[in-house]
């Protein structure tokens, strides 16, 4: 392998493991753009999770709608968490409409994650004239 080829080989392992699944976080960001200006801001969360539904089916995407998945305290079941999305099986979609996400929305997320073994999340705040996202990994 030329020494070309190797460095761009490199870099491109050095950007999966920096930034994983960064194709997959770009197409769902898109769909959600694609969502916030056909429907603008100003609306609850249900109506742009629904909308976000459609796109991601007319583009192609797979997804699951409130997956569940179980919280286990010293192995007895004590409730359970049910995100928004699921995205090609890795990622979890919060969907919002608030002022602006803070901490509580990134820990929100990050528990999930541990509570579902994914590594990946992404918030979308749609309360604004410009969609907010934020990317939030394990």
């Amino acid at each position: 392998m030329d020494f070309r080829k190797r460095i761009a080989q490199e870099q491109g392992e050095s950007e999966a493991r920096d930034f994983p699944f960064k194709e997959e976080t770009h197409q769902i960001i898109g769909a959600a753009f694609e969502v916030h200006n056909a429907l603008g801001c100003g609306l609850l969360e249900k109506p742009y999770e629904n909308a976000l539904v459609v796109e991601l089916h007319s583009r192609g995407i797979s997804f699951a709608q409130q997956r569940c998945y179980p919280i286990d305290y010293k192995s007895v079941n004590v409730g359970h968490y049910t995100p928004d999305l699921v995205v090609f099986d890795s990622i979890i979609v919060e969907i919002k409409a608030i002022e602006q996400i803070g901490n509580i929305e990134r820990a929100q997320v990050l528990n999930y994650l541990r509570i579902s073994k994914l590594k990946l999340g992404l918030v979308l705040n749609f309360k604004h004239p410009r969609l907010q996202h934020e990317r939030i990994a394990l």
